[in-house]
């Protein structure tokens, strides 16, 4: 019988890339709540260059994205969100929303409890702590306006929360 010697490091690298004992384990059918990061981003490159704003333009269409994914504002200030859906109003015309995100909310873990929430305009209200603010749904060739305030520093995701639109219709916002 053949005896083999294994470097106990080998042994331990794999262990941890195996993610055994690590402890740190998050699934995606945690609660939201507790998927939150420990460390939020503080800034996304190139917000630097961006001028600080108090309104916040948007649109989005049948291509289900964004036509802005980043903003730069002030903290503690009122902000303006308009919300302009640009789809066609032909056929089963697309409906979308504007859901800002407290930092440090896991994106997938919001949508995947959001996307039951129809009677809420997907946003539940079970995980409303994790939500700054929220335009309804809003139908195509129409128009949403909302005022808030981000109380911290720090990047915000802001996604469409209707089912399957998360994934491409996402921006940040850099609060400083």
């Amino acid at each position: 019988m053949k005896k083999y010697f294994v470097p106990i490091w080998a042994v331990i690298f794999l262990l941890v890339s195996c993610g055994q004992g690590t402890g740190d384990q998050k699934t995606h059918n945690e609660n939201p709540k507790a998927a939150q990061a420990d460390t939020s981003e503080t800034t996304v490159p190139g917000a630097d260059k961006l001028a600080f704003s108090d309104t916040l333009k948007l649109s989005a269409n049948e291509n289900m994205k964004f036509d802005n994914e980043l903003f730069r504002v002030k903290s503690g200030k009122k902000l303006r969100l308009v919300f302009y859906n640009t789809s066609k109003k032909i056929g089963a015309a697309m409906s979308h929303n504007v859901v800002i995100l407290n930092k440090g909310t896991d994106i997938a873990d919001f949508a995947e409890v959001a996307r039951t929430a129809k009677n809420e305009q997907y946003v539940p209200s079970s995980v409303s702590t994790l939500v700054v603010a929220h335009t309804n749904m809003v139908a195509a060739g129409d128009k949403a306006e909302i005022e808030f305030t981000i109380p911290q520093a720090g990047v915000y995701n802001f996604i469409c929360s209707y089912p399957g639109h998360w994934g491409t219709m996402q921006g940040k916002i850099v609060a400083e």
